[in-house]
């Protein structure tokens, strides 16, 4: 039997042996690929521990109501039943707002579980069974028998689109829009082509393989080690020290492997809250794994209606801009993302207007889903401009490029990189652009309509504050570590990577630590920041224990580098020497061991160039081509081409950035065809929650994906040159979908996911069925 099983501790992922010296920008496989497909890798759930509880949440049934009554009795009967948590008897817990504030929170109330007897929104953890087994415990779940006082409740977007509010600004990472320029309006009424189309954006949930889940492992002296499905380990744990008033050296937060998230893990969920609870209360070991239905009962992609307007003269110029966004959040919060903004950056326009506004409903607070805000909005603007393009008989690329934008217009300020262009002209010509045939329904074959469509994609190119730290043994081994996190995108991999080239060692000899709460400060992995932010404190502290190592070098007696400067020197082949004077190379190992070090050690806070970057708009750009087959009679659409042509800085590890650009592309082309979430409006309830009935991408779905990375260096953004790549890969790719689909059929499809029904209903716009909109001069926008 594998003895890693006997062990709590997470496996630690390292390059295989002779993998060898790297150079940023190598194509390598992630290390702790092994790990995973080896079932090495332990995920939040899989901790082995002594004296385990079960826990399983047990859910409302209304939308929107009190608990009247709660009948325990059979539950309570079952055997290996330990107890039942609800609000009437539950552990004491702080009540203030401030305790349950994340650092991702919006600005509002946070949800409190188990709290109180009011119910919220359907789906909501009304109780927690606790038992010996999860059998025990999910079979009692269902004898949970609960009474409720119901009071009407409202979860349909478009019916309520004439009550939007204007939201609260207070939302790491949100940014209101620009103030209007110029007289948009009167621009689009005098304008000679216009277009004027209304978009509506269903509701996503998150489906990651791996569901939300908390271990809390209580130590004999009373310290909490919490394994939790997280996107930030120092982020659950602050929360878990203020919402149960534990010190910080009371709990740790672990997240070393994650089973994907992209924004479901940014905040705490509610099992973590409750399986601390759970183990406060019975002074024992704690598991509360959520089930695949209940990943539909927290936060969400938002609902989204939009209205755009554009208005050109007949050489295809803009000469007005209006995109109007209302979306949904909470009552209880205000969950806000940039939607419009957008459509102020990406095209050149003297007259522009953008509003984004909330409508407050009985869901849970929408939570951030990969590129929130631009999966949305992008899409609205990029159909949109592909409608100006029909309307004025014009190539849509050349509609792009003649209103390119060179400096962001709303603020007046230049990109501090912006190979966009080179995008467009890559990605164009790789895919055959230039022999489209303008007209919809030119291209067949056989029984399918054949479509070819483009869209434009962007996104933040994000830096926040971060330290890492790192040793250096005697043996030439290097630790490096930081409080960051892996959901899959390949963290471990670069930031082995980073440190192994600027020290010039193999990558076998370099481990990173993270996902740990006790490990130097990381910023939330989220918003594609990690490489600029953590990446670049891994270099800067790297580049402090170069400078330790050249000092130690420097002053052996009878030394190559004596008299030199740090900035003639170079790290390679696990040693140090004068630049292009391999004759001088000093090995790391023998510098220790004659200046009498067992080990180096640095630490270093990486804090963000404000003064710099606050002169510059700092993003990441893509050019998507696509291809579609549309079989008319059936209404079924298959993407059989994509070209994603990006420009996202410096590339420092190929493989797995290509790997999150084709994940987004997939989560695009998802976006566009399959997911959506139903609610019935009469219970107030998602419907589908599950994979049966909630549709994402299979292997079938997807056919063949070219990624082009423009050569771009950005240090502006970070000292590496980097930008992200985790979200740019999805923007754009469901409005180039929809274009190419229109190009196939000559019907234009404003609202996603675009599923048979619509592809072959008749007319343009919201297909029917959909649900009525309501006159625009009724919704006050």
């Amino acid at each position: 039997m594998n003895p890693y099983f006997h062990s709590v501790e997470p496996v630690q992922p390292i390059a295989p042996p002779g993998t060898g010296p790297v150079a940023l920008g190598d194509a390598l496989p992630r290390i702790d690929g092994v790990a995973k497909v080896t079932g090495q890798a332990r995920y939040a759930a899989e901790y082995p521990t002594a004296d385990l509880v079960w826990g399983v949440v047990v859910s409302s049934t209304v939308a929107r109501g009190r608990i009247t009554a709660i009948d325990l009795t059979q539950a309570r009967a079952v055997p290996g039943v330990l107890d039942v948590l609800t609000h009437e008897n539950r552990p004491h817990i702080r009540k203030m707002d401030l305790f349950y504030k994340d650092m991702t929170a919006p600005a509002g109330s946070p949800f409190k579980p188990l709290a109180g007897d009011e119910v919220l929104y359907s789906g909501q953890p009304v109780a927690l069974v606790l038992a010996e087994s999860f059998e025990a415990a999910r079979y009692a779940a269902s004898l949970v028998r609960l009474h409720y006082e119901t009071v009407p409740h409202e979860t349909n977007l478009v019916a309520h689109l004439d009550r939007a509010k204007e939201p609260s600004t207070l939302k790491a990472g949100y940014s209101p829009p620009p103030k209007p320029t110029g007289d948009a309006d009167g621009a689009f009424a005098q304008a000679a082509v216009k277009v004027d189309s209304e978009f509506y954006s269903g509701v996503e949930h998150h489906n990651p393989l791996e569901m939300h889940a908390s271990t809390v492992i209580l130590g004999d002296d009373g310290h909490l080690t919490i394994y939790d499905k997280t996107q930030g380990s120092q982020n659950c744990r602050w929360v878990v020290s203020r919402v149960f008033g534990l010190g910080k050296r009371k709990v740790t937060v672990k997240n070393p492997f994650v089973g994907g998230a992209f924004g479901s893990g940014l905040r705490p969920q509610y099992n973590l809250i409750l399986a601390v609870m759970a183990t406060l209360h019975l002074k024992r070991s704690v598991r509360v794994v959520l089930t695949r239905q209940q990943m539909f009962t927290f936060g969400h992609r938002p609902e989204t209606w939009q209205r755009v307007k554009l208005g050109a003269a007949p050489d295809g110029t803009l000469q007005s801009v209006v995109h109007e966004a209302i979306a949904e959040t909470s009552r209880a919060e205000d969950y806000c993302e940039v939607v419009v903004n957008w459509s102020g950056q990406l095209y050149h326009c003297p007259n522009v207007r953008l509003d984004y506004k909330l409508v407050e409903l009985d869901h849970f607070t929408p939570m951030d889903m990969r590129a929130p805000g631009a999966a949305h909005g992008v899409h609205a603007l990029e159909v949109a401009m592909d409608e100006l393009a029909c309307a004025l008989a014009m190539d849509p690329l050349a509609l792009r490029l003649k209103n390119y934008a060179e400096r962001d217009a709303a603020k007046d300020l230049p990109y501090s990189t912006k190979e966009l262009r080179a995008c467009y002209q890559q990605a164009a010509e790789r895919f055959g652009w230039a022999a489209r045939n303008p007209e919809p329904r030119s291209m067949r074959e056989g029984h399918e309509l054949i479509g070819w469509g483009m869209a434009t994609g962007q996104w933040d190119a994000m830096q926040m504050f971060a330290r890492a730290q790192a040793v250096l043994h005697a043996d030439g081994r290097l630790e490096v570590a930081s409080a960051a996190t892996d959901i899959g995108t390949g963290t471990y991999t670069v930031m082995a990577m980073i440190a192994a080239a600027a020290m010039g060692l193999p990558l076998e000899q370099v481990t990173f630590r993270l996902g740990d709460s006790r490990l130097p400060v990381a910023p939330i992995e989220g918003g594609s920041s990690h490489v600029a932010t953590v990446g670049s404190a891994v270099q800067g502290v790297c580049e402090k224990l170069q400078k330790q190592l050249w000092k130690l070098a420097r002053a052996l007696p009878g030394s190559p580098l004596a008299g030199s400067r740090i900035g003639q020197v170079e790290f390679v082949g696990g040693g140090i020497q004068l630049r292009d004077v391999p004759a001088s190379h000093m090995p790391l190992t023998q510098v220790m061991a004659a200046a009498g070090h067992e080990r180096i050690e640095d630490k270093y806070l990486m804090l963000p160039h404000i003064l710099t970057q606050k002169k510059y708009v700092r993003a990441t750009h893509s050019a998507v081509f696509c291809e579609v087959r549309v079989d008319e009679e059936f209404g079924t659409v298959r993407v059989t081409r994509v070209v994603s042509a990006v420009a996202a800085g410096r590339i420092l590890s190929a493989q797995t950035a290509r790997s999150q650009i084709v994940g987004g592309i997939v989560w695009g082309i998802s976006q566009a065809l399959h997911e959506e979430t139903l609610c019935d409006h009469t219970q107030g309830r998602f419907m589908n929650h599950n994979l049966g009935e909630y549709h994402v991408p299979v292997n079938a779905d997807i056919h063949d994906i070219d990624v082009i990375f423009v050569e771009e260096d950005d240090r502006i953004v970070s000292r590496l040159g980097a930008k992200g790549v985790g979200e740019i890969g999805i923007v754009g790719v469901a409005a180039a979908v929809s274009n190419a689909i229109y190009h196939a059929t000559g019907r234009r499809l404003r609202s996603t996911p675009m599923t048979p029904d619509k592809v072959m209903a008749p007319g343009d716009g919201w297909a029917a069925g959909d649900t009525a909109v309501l006159p625009v001069a009724a919704r006050g926008v």
